[in-house]
Formats: C-alpha cells, structure tokens, sequence
C-alpha cells in the first residue's frame, strides 16, 4: 500500500477507532462525573493519533520515529489509565478487554513502524558510505 497521506496510514485510523471506544465508555454513568481520569484517557488517546500525524507531517524519517515512540508512549499511558478504570469499576471487563486488546495491537503495530524506519535509516547509511 502506498503511503501519500496521513490518512492512509493504517495505525492512524486504527487509534482514530480506539479514540471513539474510548470517549464513548468515558462519556458513562460513574466514569463521565470523574472529570480528572475522564480528561486525562482522553487526552493521552487523542495524543497517540496526534504524535502519529505530526510526525508523518514532518517528512522526515527521523522525526517521524520520535513522534512515533510518543505515540507508543500515550499507548501505554492509555492502558494505564483503562485499569485504573476497571479496576474503580467504571467499565465492564469485556469493555476493557476490547479495548485493551486494540491499544496492544496498536502499539505493536507502531513499534513494527519504528523498526522498519530504523532499518531502513541503517540501508541508507551503508549506501552513503
């Protein structure tokens, strides 16, 4: 698949269906009234298609790997966040599950990503020797 548009990147519409889920189980009953972890999920959600965008926007490799590993980052952040609210019950464990599961999809995919760049970055540099 060709690559001309942040939109065709397939992490990017993956973490734009994880952001829905998560505002949508956000916006209930117990979890919606919890201002604090309410915000602070959907902000570390919204910033994984973010960092994915802002550094494909770069146009430049390695930019592009440090806006990702940010990404991965607010991934984890986000799972943590997931817990904390399975864990106050907020959601229900299949919620979480679905969840869950996606965001751990989603980072691997992104770390695939990373990697690729970083191998393709070290072919480069032996042709520029």
């Amino acid at each position: 698949m060709l690559i001309q548009k942040f939109e065709d990147l397939p992490i990017w519409r993956l973490a734009l269906k994880i952001t829905k889920l998560v505002y949508d189980i956000s916006a209930k009953e117990k979890f919606a009234k919890d201002f604090g972890l309410r915000d602070q999920i959907r902000r570390s959600t919204v910033s994984i298609s973010s960092n994915i965008v802002e550094g494909y926007e770069k146009s430049n490799n390695n930019e592009f790997m440090r806006f990702l590993k940010i990404a991965k980052w607010s991934c984890g952040e986000a799972r943590n966040q997931l817990y904390i609210s399975l864990t106050i019950n907020y959601i229900w464990q299949k919620e979480f599950d679905e969840i869950n599961w996606l965001f751990l999809d989603l980072s691997k995919q992104i770390s695939w990503l990373i990697k690729y760049l970083e191998e393709h970055k070290k072919k480069q540099g032996v042709k520029n020797l």
